[in-house]
């Protein structure tokens, strides 16, 4: 991973391919344009790769990656980091892309919140869903508790052993974190405004198990105010669904409301929207704008599946859609990795000798 130093950062630099987004399907992309031999800069508004997966569920298994049967988040983005390692993508991380403009010759001006100037020959959106911010927990005080003490996120589950804990929130990361934390905690409190959870069923049932047992106490209801002791957080008030005010000791609150999606500038950029998301194409994934391309959540077609695999096919056709918008005038060919020694060369691994090399 590189990065350019501050002093680069206000020339035009002219490029092959600007992608915008670092999560999964970001990641993937430079892989798939590296072994056609095209060049990268990755621009991402978080101040490392990764995305969601490294934001908000770094510890979160995922089963539906091929071949992993399980693999953690932020192991998926580590993978994908050392696969695209061979082609020295340039990352800009911690900058927000404010502008994408047509320029002479067919190409794209592209700048960055941080004064980073790019000329690309072509853009791709692998942006999910846009520039996000966790959705904060909506209390008096809350700013100087957040980081230490109010948290939107995990870091690191060892961070929170032995202590008191209220987690916030129904769905798919509240769910898993209160499963994955009940046995480490010295207390565990899910807080929900109502009954029923948007998590997965195993996962709610399992929460259900360890309220039987006596191992942590579900509360329906929502957060009315923080507890301290001079600038120590010691605990939280609660507003049940059925009028009763409580106070829960807490050393930590994890609130896990969602997202609050942004599109930006995203949206000022030419292209067609539907419902908040950018129309391509199933052929080569562009958008409206013929050189921007969208993949992974960002985009939308007939039968859009928001999956991590789906984005990984997406950057596979958009690959060779890019290559031949830079080059048209080339002839494509498909090769394979596992016998072609032009890939294998971008790849630095060595060619098997077994007479079976593809020609060019």
């Amino acid at each position: 991973m590189s990065e350019k130093p501050p002093a680069a950062e206000a020339f035009r630099t002219p490029v092959e391919t600007v992608i915008i987004g670092a999560g999964p399907v970001g990641l993937f992309q430079i892989f798939e344009l590296g072994l056609l031999g095209i060049s990268t800069h990755i621009i991402d508004s978080l101040p490392q790769a990764g995305g969601q997966c490294t934001e908000l569920y770094p510890d979160k298994p995922i089963y539906d990656i091929p071949a992993l049967p399980i693999c953690g988040a932020q192991e998926l983005i580590d993978r994908l980091l050392e696969q695209a390692k061979p082609f020295h993508a340039t990352f800009h991380l911690g900058q927000e892309v404010t502008e994408v403009k047509a320029v002479e010759g067919g190409k794209f001006h592209v700048a960055t919140s941080a004064g980073t100037r790019l000329i690309a020959g072509a853009v791709v959106i692998a942006g999910g869903v846009g520039s996000f911010q966790p959705r904060h927990l909506a209390l008096p005080g809350v700013e100087e508790f957040e980081g230490r003490s109010v948290h939107y996120r995990v870091r690191s589950a060892a961070d929170f052993h032995g202590r008191d804990l209220v987690i916030c929130g129904g769905g798919d990361s509240a769910l898993d974190w209160t499963v994955a934390l009940c046995d480490r905690a010295r207390s565990l409190t899910l807080l929900h405004r109502r009954a029923e959870f948007r998590a997965a069923p195993a996962t709610v049932a399992r929460m259900r198990e360890l309220v039987n047992a006596g191992r942590m106490q579900v509360l329906e209801g929502n957060a009315a105010g923080l507890r301290k002791d001079d600038d120590k957080l010691v605990g939280l008030d609660v507003r049940t669904a059925d009028g009763r005010d409580l106070q829960v000791r807490a050393d930590h609150i994890l609130a896990f409301y969602g997202l609050h999606p942004k599109l930006g500038p995203i949206a000022e950029w030419g292209m067609e929207l539907e419902k908040r998301a950018l129309k391509v194409d199933t052929e080569k994934f562009q958008t409206s704008v013929p050189g921007i391309f969208a993949i992974g959540d960002i985009s939308t077609y007939p039968g859009k599946k928001k999956l991590i695999l789906s984005g990984f096919h997406e950057a596979a056709l958009t690959a060779f859609a890019i290559q031949h918008h830079l080059f048209p005038e080339k002839r494509q060919y498909l090769q394979y990795t596992t016998t072609s020694p032009i890939m294998q060369k971008r790849l630095g691994v060595a060619m098997p000798d077994d007479g079976h090399a593809d020609s060019i």
